[in-house]
């Protein structure tokens, strides 16, 4: 796998996202994460938008990271936000989206963040497991889902 960065309204970043969509459309019901986000917020050195491609070049997972400061819905100064992190189905359980993470985390950290921030939710048991497993815990909720009670939301001090 060859991760690279890409704008997040790149052709490939756009189709992964409407995947990732069409699967929380079917874990939950509605349109998909209704969270407002522009390519801008994923443009470094406030953001980085990543896609991992399988050796034939074709798109198999994404993640990304976005600056966030103390605002009104809950966050933190120093919070990066982690955002669109998707692995294709038949390519799910091989690393991907730990490796994609990671990098996600360290390049956070290089950008002077403090705390990487995440919102999930209980349907999607396996991103709750791969967070808890890399250290997240629960925290205070945050973002546009802040007050739906199937929110999920995990930090971790960078």
């Amino acid at each position: 796998m060859h991760i690279r960065r890409v704008p997040f309204d790149h052709p490939d970043a756009v189709k992964l996202n409407d995947q990732v969509q069409a699967e929380y459309s079917v874990r939950y019901g509605g349109g998909g994460d209704a969270t407002s986000l522009a390519p801008a917020d994923f443009e470094p050195p406030h953001g980085l938008y990543l896609i991992a491609y399988d050796e034939f070049g074709t798109p198999v997972a994404s993640g990304g990271w976005r600056a966030q400061d103390e605002n009104g819905e809950g966050n933190a100064d120093g919070d990066a936000e982690l955002k669109r992190m998707y692995v294709v189905e038949q390519l799910r359980g091989r690393g991907l989206a730990r490796r994609i993470l990671a990098a996600l985390e360290e390049d956070a950290r290089a950008a002077g963040r403090r705390r990487m921030v995440l919102e999930t939710g209980p349907k999607q048991p396996e991103a709750v497991a791969l967070y808890e497993s890399s250290g997240y815990e629960p925290c205070q909720k945050f973002g546009y889902y802040r007050f739906h009670e199937l929110s999920l939301c995990y930090a971790k001090a960078l």
